[in-house]
């Protein structure tokens, strides 16, 4: 899956704790570029379900997202609350 500089540059302003295009190591900016990826992999899988390495990568995908969650909500519980209620994502 190829993403545009420009589309990932939207993704980071828009999800970013400093509102910055270029602020591509927060927290918030990193889980929504994999939430993206994860719904891009889910949708592949549903049409390729012997897609076993896609899988095995969307896997992945969740535990690195889990984990900057668990890490978010240790940190600061009012900004994990308003990036799963952004994102869409249940724990």
């Amino acid at each position: 899956m190829y993403l545009s500089k420009e589309f990932k540059e939207e993704i980071f302003a828009k999800h970013s704790h400093t509102k910055s295009t270029t602020d591509t190591g927060s927290v918030e900016s990193q889980v929504a570029l994999f939430t993206n990826r994860i719904n891009h992999l889910n949708q592949h899988l549903q049409s390729n379900h012997k897609d076993f390495s896609t899988r095995l990568g969307l896997l992945k995908l969740v535990g690195k997202r889990r984990r900057l969650l668990d890490y978010l909500h240790q940190r600061d519980i009012t900004r994990y609350r308003a990036l799963i209620a952004e994102l869409g994502i249940r724990k």
